[in-house]
């Protein structure tokens, strides 16, 4: 999946297979993506250890990972850094941060070794523009087929927004358990949009359907309810 050509990398896109690699990382050593399938994943990347918005969303994340646990999905982290500081920078975080009142955050999930650049090479978080030796705020949603489903790009200095990575991953766990697309601004147990027909009949049938709740604005865009409690009962664990 890797590709260079005097040293420019091809960034992966959604759709793609999700680059392999293998790598050490604060829970020992990791083939990636094999070791998780099954379950979804976000792999992220910050631009460094000990860095200030670094620390307050590895804390968030921290805070958050049972939930995500429960939604059968694995964290992974990753910085251009090496093993023995992300240790001491993880170490640092549970024994003296408090956040928001978070606090004595032990973080479970892998944060990745990549002080050779490699892994932040091949998914294209390396951006010339803001740094060459530092990643991005970059974030792959993986699915358990191992395919790349939403890709997110933060710049250094902006912290991301943890309810919205939530938010995606429950919408797209949604997306493929029920066969619906999601409306703008959607909120897990808000309307969701019935498929498009596929014929002049369909339509026709569609736009005159009350059956499930169905409401239609025009044949081609269609509402249905999704409750929460439905959601939850499919998508957690």
């Amino acid at each position: 999946m890797q590709i260079m050509e005097n040293d420019t990398h091809v960034m992966p896109r959604i759709g793609d297979d999700a680059p392999v690699f293998k790598a050490m990382t604060t829970r020992g050593e990791i083939n990636f993506p094999d070791d998780y399938q099954g379950k979804w994943i976000i792999l992220f990347s910050h631009p460094g250890d000990f860095t200030p918005v670094c620390t307050t969303e590895f804390i968030t994340f921290g805070s958050m990972a049972e939930e995500f646990e429960k939604l059968n999905c694995q964290l992974v982290g990753l910085s251009i850094g090496g093993l023995y500081s992300h240790i001491a920078w993880l170490r640092t975080i549970q024994e003296k941060i408090d956040y928001k009142g978070m606090k004595n955050i032990t973080i479970c999930f892998p944060l990745i070794d990549d002080i050779g650049m490699n892994v932040a090479k091949a998914y294209g978080m390396l951006q010339p523009g803001e740094s060459k030796t530092q990643a991005v705020r970059a974030v792959f949603f993986i699915d358990p087929e191992g395919t790349i489903r939403t890709i997110l790009y933060y710049p250094m200095t902006l912290g991301r927004n943890f309810e919205e990575m939530k938010r995606i991953l429950i919408g797209l766990q949604t997306i493929d358990h029920f066969g619906v697309a999601l409306p703008a601004d959607w909120q897990p147990g808000d309307e969701v949009i019935a498929p498009i027909p596929a014929s002049m009949e369909k339509a026709e049938e569609r736009v005159n359907d009350e059956s499930e709740g169905i409401k239609c604005y025009e044949w081609f865009l269609c509402t249905k309810p999704l409750p929460l409690e439905k959601i939850n009962k499919a998508l957690r664990k």
